[in-house]
């Protein structure tokens, strides 16, 4: 399976099917207008474009220029590929944001490591923000992060007439696990914990290490019913389980857990929702702990 998908876009036909020749080892999308690029890069998954400037009707500047001023699509790197060689014609290309300038007749093997340097960076700016978006400690997603899914999350199911629930769990007593054992068998639960959350998820959910030992679970097309169902799952599993020490002690611990679903008809933004699982999970504290509350 070929890994790399690359758009090529050219109005003339014959310069497309060389391209697409001598890109035979990636997903080779063309286009041969502008038009056509635009609704293939919104609509498809496309790491590079190889982008001719002259053409009919909207030309490569304009097609880059709306490109970078579409969210979904600003990321995806641009390779200029045209006959033209003047120098404010280059300038112009990096400033809308180009990066790279091949002119034609271009040198095949060059433009080949070209494209090899943009996938290249490509793979390694994906890794750092993949990097900057994981807590360390559980592989989770971090606050951070989640803070900035959370509210698309709940934008996209708002628009699109779906449900949102979230989950939010802290463990109980966890200091007293931290004072007893000391702080490395304090990890080993959180990681203990983080691991039986990813279990339970599916795919579509984001869970999150939101603080020391609380974190949360964003889960979209999810009935609040479904949600407590899911929670009380995993109330049960952590209360079941136990990890053993190096010396051999084993330990038990509960986690208490709030319940919340987004009101699309009353709130704009997640925050409320947040709000509603946080202060349940508050009360279930003060209920005794280990225990699951729901808050409409």
């Amino acid at each position: 399976m070929k890994e790399k998908t690359i758009l090529v876009v050219d109005d003339t036909i014959a310069n497309l099917d060389i391209l697409v020749d001598l890109l035979a080892d990636y997903d080779v999308i063309d286009a041969a207008s502008g038009e056509d690029a635009l609704e293939i890069a919104s609509d498809e998954h496309v790491d590079l474009i190889l982008l001719d400037i002259m053409m009919p009707g909207m030309d490569g500047y304009e097609v880059c220029s709306r490109l970078k001023s579409n969210d979904r699509t600003k990321d995806i790197p641009v390779i200029f590929i045209t006959a033209i060689t003047g120098e404010e014609s280059i300038e112009k290309a990096y400033d809308i944001g180009g990066a790279d300038y091949v002119t034609k007749p271009f040198k095949p093997k060059e433009l080949l490591s070209r494209v090899k340097k943009e996938l290249r960076i490509q793979d390694l700016v994906s890794k750092l923000k993949l990097l900057a978006s994981i807590d360390p400690m559980t592989k989770l997603y971090n606050r951070r992060y989640f803070t900035q899914m959370a509210q698309y999350t709940f934008d996209l199911q708002k628009r699109e007439g779906h449900t949102l629930s979230i989950i939010i769990l802290d463990i109980d007593k966890f200091k007293q696990i931290n004072d007893v054992y000391g702080h490395q068998i304090g990890d080993s639960v959180i990681i203990s914990l983080a691991d039986r959350l990813l279990q339970h998820k599916r795919s579509s959910d984001i869970a999150c290490r939101y603080g020391g030992e609380e974190f949360v679970l964003l889960l979209p097309d999810t009935s609040l019913d479904n949600a407590t169902k899911l929670a009380e799952k995993m109330r049960q599993c952590i209360e079941s389980g136990c990890l053993t020490t190096e010396d051999g002690q084993t330990i038990h611990c509960t986690v208490s857990i709030g319940v919340s679903r987004a009101d699309f008809t009353n709130e704009s933004d997640i925050e409320h929702s947040l709000k509603r699982a946080d202060d349940a999970l508050y009360e279930a504290k003060a209920q005794g702990r280990n225990r699951i509350i729901v808050k409409k």
